[in-house]
């Protein structure tokens, strides 16, 4: 028969066990924190990935350009940014969900026959870029 008060005294294997439930528990909370980690950035980079936004039209006003967009993309854009060659242009940003269209106003004196590099950029980051010349009107 096994004498527990023995058993008792001999400690000798206390400090693996618990260094070895110890290192288990660390190790569970790093692998916790690696995959909320590895989640939060591939959800990032899918928004990203699924935004695409097209120009469908760009028309010459009397003191602006009209850009009409149209988001073919998988998730809701927002676009922030307009550029006119390299130059950052005064724009209202414009929301489009998914399969939405709309008209995109750019303030500026532009000049007949000229050739422009048009950016536009969303919240995201994505940039999409065209160039338009203005045509000369024929009499």
């Amino acid at each position: 028969m096994v004498n527990v008060g023995k058993l008792l005294k001999n400690r000798r294997a206390v400090t693996p066990v618990l260094s070895n439930v110890l290192l288990t528990i660390v190790a569970v909370a790093a692998m916790s924190l690696a995959a909320s980690a590895t989640y939060v950035i591939t959800e990032n980079m899918h928004q990203t990935m699924g935004e695409r936004l097209i120009f469908e039209d760009v028309w010459f006003n009397s003191e602006e350009i009209l850009i009409y967009l149209r988001n073919v993309g998988k998730v809701p854009v927002t676009v922030s940014a307009a550029y006119l060659n390299f130059t950052t242009q005064t724009i209202t940003p414009l929301n489009l969900e998914i399969e939405e269209h709309g008209w995109l106003t750019v303030e500026h004196n532009w000049t007949q026959g000229s050739l422009y590099h048009i950016a536009i950029v969303t919240a995201r980051g994505t940039r999409i870029v065209e160039y338009h010349t203005t045509s000369s009107l024929s009499s």
